[in-house]
């Protein structure tokens, strides 16, 4: 899906068409008279040919770029530059990509280029958010955002408030990702731009989907369907049926849900593109014929799957539920072989999945530990070579004090005392700076790996726990299940594993921070707050902060995921155990302390009599580990107030 929406919005060039179109354009450019018409028409052929025929592409591309520096036409080469970035993007060749991304930067900026600069900022970004980097995408579009904004080029900037979406929509920000795509939809609607109109009316639908809007949702992607059958943009067509067909299905609508699957795929004889893509749509279709309880017609979709299966057999690990799929058809049925069969297929493809992933992390973990080792030798070996050449100086500067009078071995010992204490200061100076640097290199390359460990958690283990809540699902509706003790057990493993996606989540954030700042420490527990009062009916929750006194305060990602832990822990045993109606969380200062307090009124309890659980003593533990003081205060009838005191050196 990222793939797609970068090739939609990558800005360089709004060309398409078919190989036979390119071929007639490609003609053309050649028999061009002025460089400076063919160079913009090699262009838009080279971007053309990148979909159809890379080889070309790069023939052409290369081409271009050698004529624009022998006519030195800058803009060209320029332009050139940044599509022949997207040909090795294409390709898969990243270092290539972010090379030529950030020279086309470069030569923008160089030969002031403001429009050109413009689009490859945006197109930096579009890399950076390839390579799950959206922290920095998100800096280069707001950057686009702006220059845009400066050349009162309002129609571009509708391109950069679509991709502030779309990042703020991978970082499951929903509301702020709606509130960038309905702003690009407003100027794509005042300029007429029919087709990009249509991506951000999918965009907008998605949101409102993973949002619960269902409705508004269905509605979105109607209007869609509507503009891209006008249109004729087939592509989209089929995308927003899809998506539309995933709403219905998630809404319980079967039968909607299952006449919309089947229209993607009625397609025109003549339109082959994106032929993967019915893979997923039979495994939908097999998926809701086994929920309404005919598994010989999901059968006969999943056998089209596989068929196609056959003509892309890369796609296997990607659609691996569609033998997950299959073997539920075959249990309904009550061939039990084959459903093992399939099942332990789907098992296999999911674990290489998840070993291939985490044989490259500890792979990377190894050689990281590994050249560390090494260098730590090397300085050692270096130092121990220092100290013995001192040694043989102090050694020689004695035999010849010896040999002088005893005013120049005076001399000479105090001229030995100062050099001696010169290279001692040098050779302190000297460790202090390489350790110092080993350190800063140290801690730079277990970010990366911290950074890497935390995108594996997300895209892999992430995915499969969300695996699992929907095969529980599945199972569910799948199957008449009148076990009442059975049903109560699928729900709590359900419940388990939406709590761990939660936890996951948590421990990612804190992953991806060398340091957490009280801000983002408040927000982190406001939005936790507002989750648990959503989620618990009659309890009323406050969060109040002095922020304003505690000023600039950092925190280590231990420290504020400690913190955090200890506040949410607080939090659940006061639901789960206090039948409480109120829950407060303060933040507030004590000369250099900062103190948390978590307050209830409920029931409370007697702190000499209680037995106490895990909880208490992991929030204990936590505090200890953190050089912070946990107090537990309650009564009876009264309630618990459960204090955390922070030492800091910051002035608050």
């Amino acid at each position: 899906m990222k793939l797609i929406l970068f090739l939609l919005w990558f800005c360089v060039c709004s060309f398409s068409g078919t190989s036979q179109n390119i071929d007639s354009l490609y003609a053309v450019a050649k028999q061009t008279k002025n460089d400076s018409i063919k160079l913009r028409l090699y262009n838009k052929v080279g971007f053309g040919y990148i979909f159809n025929d890379p080889e070309k592409a790069k023939k052409v591309l290369v081409e271009g770029l050698r004529l624009a520096k022998d006519s030195n036409l800058d803009f060209s080469l320029t332009e050139l530059t940044n599509t022949y970035g997207i040909y090795f993007h294409i390709k898969g060749e990243s270092d290539s990509a972010r090379y030529y991304f950030e020279n086309a930067h470069k030569l923008s900026r160089d030969f002031e280029y403001k429009d050109l600069e413009a689009k490859c900022i945006n197109n930096l970004g579009m890399f950076n958010w390839q390579t799950s980097d959206f922290e920095k995408a998100l800096g280069y579009f707001f950057q686009s955002l702006k220059m845009n904004e400066a050349l009162d080029d309002e129609q571009s900037t509708s391109y950069a408030l679509n991709n502030i979406g779309l990042i703020y929509q991978e970082m499951n920000l929903n509301e702020k990702a709606l509130e960038y795509h309905k702003k690009s939809l407003l100027i794509r609607e005042k300029y007429d731009l029919k087709n990009d109109q249509i991506a951000s009316l999918n965009n907008i639908g998605i949101n409102q989907k993973q949002l619960g809007r269902i409705e508004e949702a269905i509605t979105t992607y109607k209007k869609g369907i509507d503009l891209a059958k006008a249109q004729n943009n087939l592509s989209e067509y089929y995308k927003l049926l899809f998506n539309l067909a995933n709403t219905y299905n998630l809404s319980g609508n079967l039968k909607l849900a299952l006449e919309t699957y089947l229209k993607c795929l009625d397609k025109p004889d003549d339109y082959d593109a994106e032929e993967q893509f019915q893979l997923h749509a039979y495994n939908s279709i097999a998926s809701v014929y086994n929920e309404m309880d005919q598994p010989k017609l999901a059968l006969t979709y999943t056998a089209k799957g596989f068929e196609l299966l056959k003509k892309y057999p890369e796609a296997e690990l990607q659609t691996a539920v569609l033998y997950l799929t299959t073997a539920e058809s075959y249990y309904m049925l009550n061939d039990f072989k084959n459903a093992r069969l399939n099942k332990e297929k789907f098992i296999i493809l999911k674990d290489s999945i998840f070993s291939e992933a985490n044989a490259k992390a500890m792979a990377d973990l190894e050689v990281t530990y590994e050249t560390e080792k090494k260098e730590r030798e090397i300085l050692i070996q270096r130092a121990e070579l220092a100290e013995n050449r001192l040694t043989i100086q102090q050694r020689n500067y004695q035999i010849f004090g010896l040999i002088g009078l005893a005013l120049i071995l005076v001399v000479m010992g105090y001229l030995l005392y100062k050099q001696q204490e010169l290279k001692t200061n040098q050779l302190q100076k000297e460790s202090a700076l390489k350790d110092a640097l080993l350190k800063i290199e140290t801690q730079s390359r277990l970010q990366e790996q911290r950074l890497r460990i935390s995108r594996d958690l997300h895209d892999n283990i992430g995915a499969q726990l969300t695996f699992i809540i929907s095969s529980i699902d599945n199972l569910k509706y799948g199957f008449d299940i009148s076990d009442q003790k059975l049903t109560r057990k699928l729900e709590s493993i359900s419940t388990f594993t939406s709590s761990t996606i939660y936890e996951l989540r948590d421990t990612i954030w804190a992953m991806n921070k060398t340091e957490i700042s009280i801000e983002d420490l408040q927000a982190r527990i406001s939005n936790f707050i507002e989750k648990a009062d959503l989620a618990s009916d009659g309890v009323d929750f406050s969060f109040r902060s002095n922020a304003s006194e505690i000023g600039d305060l950092k925190f280590s990602s231990v420290e504020g995921m400690n913190i955090y832990r200890i506040i949410q822990e607080s939090i659940n045993n006061a639901l789960k155990y206090s039948e409480a109606t109120k829950i407060a969380v303060n933040f507030s200062t004590e000369g250099h302390q900062l103190v948390f307090d978590i307050l209830d009124n409920g029931q409370g309890f007697d702190l000499s009599t209680v037995q106490r659980g895990n909880g208490i003593a992991n929030m204990n533990k936590r505090a200890q580990d953190i050089g912070a003081h946990l107090d537990i205060a309650s009564e009876e009838k009264k309630g618990t107030t459960i204090t955390l005191r922070m030492n800091t050196t910051n002035d608050v």
